[in-house]
Parts: C-alpha cells; structure tokens; sequence
C-alpha cells in the first residue's frame, strides 16, 4: 500500500474504527456495524491486513491495575549521532520492557522517551541500570507525569 491515504475509503476507515475499539468483533457484527454484508467486510479486513493498514492485533491492560501507575517523559541527548551511532541506540533500547515509546526528535536533545514503572525507586533503577548505559548517551533529563488527561487512540482521528 501506498502513502496514498485517499485509498481508504469509508468503509475501510469505518472497519479501522470499530476495530480500534472492539478487535475481537465477529466479522457479522462488524459487518452490520459499518453497513456491508459479512463477505465484503471480510474481504476488505483481509486487504487491509495483507496490505499492512493492520498490522495485529492484541489485549490492552490497565497499567493503574498492574500497580505500573508512575509514567516519565526522559529527553535523551547522544554523544554521537551518525546513523550507526543511532541504530544501535535503536536497537538496544527496543530491548528494555519498561520503555513504552521512543522517539527521534528535531530538537535541543536527540530521542524523547516514554516510560512506565511502579514507582519513582523503580523509576530510578531503570534510568541507572538501563536507560544510562544504552549506547552512546550524554545525558538525560526526566520529567514525571502527575495525571494522563488524554491518551488517544489512533482511532479518535480515523
């Protein structure tokens, strides 16, 4: 598929609406949800899996439940930025379960983290046996999130 985004029509976006709230759908129930028969309902659920629109599918956990309720935001600068630097970076740090996003950001420091534990000593445990001792890392500067006022789903923009 293409970066073409007008590809997508409104059933398709319709099926990537419901999905997003309801994965485990039957295809009847999504069908009559976005106003098609069953077979080209899952016609299109195929094509937009094979096509790489849907990439999976998966169970969502309440993390305040799992007690993993203590969220930081860490800005992450590098000592070397040359794109080998950087893959292996990428690579350690797809590595460390409690790193639930990275990004590569333009900016006044090189990667933006998103990062969850069960407290701020847990926190601190993972900045100092983890998050200090990725490849190439000058310094890090953390921010702790007190409240998530909203956490969208990419569904909200479909």
């Amino acid at each position: 598929m293409t970066n073409d985004h007008s590809e997508l029509d409104r059933f398709d976006r319709a099926i990537l609406r419901v999905l997003a709230a309801d994965g485990r759908i039957s295809i009847t129930d999504l069908a009559r949800e976005i106003g098609l028969s069953k077979s080209p309902t899952q016609a299109r659920l195929r094509r937009l899996e094979k096509d790489g629109v849907i990439t999976g599918y998966r169970a969502l956990f309440d993390p305040i439940r799992l007690g993993m309720d203590h969220v930081s935001f860490v800005e992450v600068r590098l000592h070397d930025t040359r794109e080998a630097a950087l893959a292996e970076f990428n690579a350690a740090v797809r590595k460390i379960p409690e790193i639930e996003q990275v990004h590569l950001i333009a900016g006044n420091f090189d990667y933006l983290m998103k990062v969850r534990t069960q407290d701020m000593t847990d926190y601190r445990l993972v900045l100092a046996e983890k998050i200090s001792t990725l490849p190439h890392v000058a310094n890090t500067s953390t921010y702790v999130a007190m409240q998530a006022v909203k956490e969208n789903a990419l569904s909200d923009v479909i």
